[in-house]
């Protein structure tokens, strides 16, 4: 299977890692290293950040 070409930016990443609490994983072994939980738990924070832009920029 390919990989696919990322829709968050690196940098989102990031900071998504370090608030979540694994960057020192990311930063050790790579985005690979990291749990599927962790990746879940990213994911789903970056679709609550876009969510809560989109419902600031509706208002």
């Amino acid at each position: 299977m390919g990989r696919r070409r990322s829709i968050m930016s690196h940098q989102l990443k990031e900071e998504l890692a370090k608030e979540l609490g694994f960057y020192d994983v990311v930063q050790n072994e790579g985005w690979g290293g990291i749990k599927a939980k962790d990746a879940g738990n990213m994911v789903k924070r970056a679709i609550e950040l876009a969510e809560r832009q989109l419902g600031q920029q509706n208002k």
